[in-house]
Parts: structure tokens; C-alpha cells; sequence
């Protein structure tokens, strides 16, 4: 039986989950997303507020220099613990399906640095993110994101000599039919907005942060 909730009670534990998250307290996170469920609030608003104003919050810290790469991965892996205990009490019908992103650093390219911050980034947004690792080959890339029914293809290239890579996924997905099934996002440290415009990408982002918030864009 759900316990009874008032609005400040409600508003207190949303607070409380969010400021657990951010300070990745795992126990004290785990705990108020059961108390959630158990005072009746609508797991979606925690998903919709807690979660996302965490995981903007860990954003703004990571970009100021207050956390590193290593405490995204720990926002991200505790992001879809409490997701998992929110996501079990909202009815199938009424679950959102979280957006799907396979990421990839390009065939000839075995950069991993910034394509993993990437995923973590994105991970930490509420993206379930397939990350296939560096040097893939277009085909393969292809075939994930097929497999998997993904939304968007993020790809990497740290080299000019593979930046031609990037176009040669877009150029095999219209030539299969496949290029209205998935917005293609490409990044790394040679590529810019006006290669990405002249290849036909979707989207472009200059680092982890904006790659994340243009794909949040291209999936709304």
C-alpha cells in the first residue's frame, strides 16, 4: 500500500535523489528512488526531474573541472540503478523507450579517448549507448545499429587521413535504403560543423557536452 505524500514530502525526496546522484552516494540514491515508489509519486517525474537536472548538475561540474572522467562513469552506472528500480513500477504502456545510440570511432582509427567520453556522457543523459569500440569498419556499424533498432550513429575520427570513414557510413546507409532510419552525429578532433554539413551528417559536436546536447536535439 502506498504510503501517503504531500507535496513538500514529494518535492523533499525528488531534492534527495537528485543531490544523491550528484554526490554519488549509490545507497542513499537506491534509497529514495524506493521511497519514491513507495509514496505513489509518479516514477516518471523522478526519471524526468531528478535524473536529468543530476545529470545536467554532473555536466556543469565535469566542464568547471570539479569532476573528472572517472566520476562520469560512476554517475552513469548509478543512473541506470535507480532508472532500473524507477522504470519496474511505470505500466509497459506508459514507458517511455529510452533513445538508442551506437557509437563507434571509424574503420583506421583506434582513438579511444574522446569517443568513450562520449558514451559516458551520453549514458549519463538517460541514452542507452552500444559502444562498439575503434577502428569499425562501416558494415559493422551498420549492422548494429540495425540489430539493435537504433535511433542515431555517433562517429568518431581523431585523423584526417580517416575522416573520409565517417562519410563512407552515410554513403553506404543511403545506398542500402537505410539512411532515413537513423540520424548520423559525427565528431572528433579534426572534424568540424562544415565537413559535417558537406558529408550529410545530422549532427556535429566539438566535444562530449555538445555531441550529447545535439543528440538530444536530433532525437526530440
Amino acid at each position: 500500500m502506498n504510503q501517503a505524500h504531500t507535496p513538500q514530502a514529494e518535492k523533499e525526496l525528488l531534492e534527495s535523489l537528485k543531490a544523491a546522484i550528484v554526490e554519488i552516494d549509490t545507497d542513499r540514491a537506491k534509497e529514495a528512488a524506493r521511497k519514491i515508489v513507495a509514496m505513489g509519486i509518479d516514477p516518471r517525474r523522478a526519471i524526468n526531474y531528478s535524473i536529468k537536472e543530476a545529470a545536467d548538475t554532473v555536466g556543469q561540474k565535469f566542464d568547471c573541472g570539479d569532476l573528472f572522467i572517472a566520476h562520469l562513469v560512476m554517475v552513469g552506472d548509478l543512473i541506470d540503478e535507480v532508472s532500473a528500480i524507477l522504470e519496474k513500477n511505470i505500466p509497459s504502456d506508459q514507458l517511455v523507450r529510452k533513445r538508442i545510440i551506437v557509437i563507434a570511432t571509424v574503420q583506421g582509427d583506434v582513438h579511444s579517448v574522446g569517443k568513450n567520453l562520449v558514451s559516458v556522457v551520453l549514458r549519463a543523459g538517460g541514452f542507452e549507448v552500444h559502444d562498439l569500440g575503434v577502428d569499425v569498419p562501416s558494415f559493422q556499424i551498420i549492422q548494429r545499429a540495425k540489430e539493435v533498432k537504433a535511433d542515431l550513429i555517433a562517429l568518431s575520427s581523431l585523423l584526417t587521413t580517416t575522416m573520409p570513414y565517417q562519410k563512407e557510413v552515410i554513403d553506404d546507409l543511403a545506398s542500402m535504403g537505410l539512411r532515413g532510419q537513423f540520424k548520423v552525429m559525427i565528431g572528433g578532433g579534426p572534424v568540424t560543423k562544415e565537413y559535417a554539413v558537406k558529408i550529410g551528417a545530422d549532427g556535429y559536436g566539438k566535444d562530449a557536452f555538445e555531441a550529447a546536447e545535439e543528440a538530444k536535439k536530433l532525437l526530440a
